[in-house]
């Protein structure tokens, strides 16, 4: 029996063998997975139904189960309005690093290698795509 509340088995498992530097994707339902993650990332696929479990329940776990140490957001074009997904981001990621990119500009960094783990989930909502940099567990 695990401690922890995060318990998919393959979530856990490409987790357990991300380290320090490591890159999480948080995929919304629009996001191409098929093609747009590293060469060595392990896909989990919790996209059961539209709208049934989005980034910001997956995030949420997250926080709470890996040390992160930066964030990278997918931002519409300038001028057009913020996206909810965003403004949500920014709220659970309270103080960390946070960058914003284009979208061809955040599928560039998630097709680099070190990408670890790909999430793809279900969220409707547009731009609601987050990359997470995988932090040092301090002891104590």
């Amino acid at each position: 029996m695990l401690l922890t509340e995060l318990l998919h088995p393959g979530l856990l498992s490409a987790l357990a063998g991300a380290g320090h530097g490591g890159r999480i994707l948080l995929a919304d339902g629009h996001y191409p997975a098929s093609t747009a993650v590293g060469p060595h990332a392990e896909v989990v696929h919790l996209n059961l139904a539209p709208g049934l479990l989005d980034v910001s329940t997956v995030l949420d776990v997250l926080l709470r189960a890996v040390p992160l140490e930066a964030a990278t957001v997918m931002v519409p074009p300038a001028g057009s309005p913020e996206p909810a997904a965003l403004g949500a981001h920014r709220r659970a990621l309270g103080d960390l690093p946070l960058e914003e990119v284009d979208r061809f500009a955040f599928y560039d960094q998630a097709r680099a290698g070190d990408l670890a783990v790909a999430v793809v989930t279900a969220d409707v909502r547009q731009y609601a795509n987050l990359l997470l940099t995988i932090g040092v567990r301090r002891l104590g």
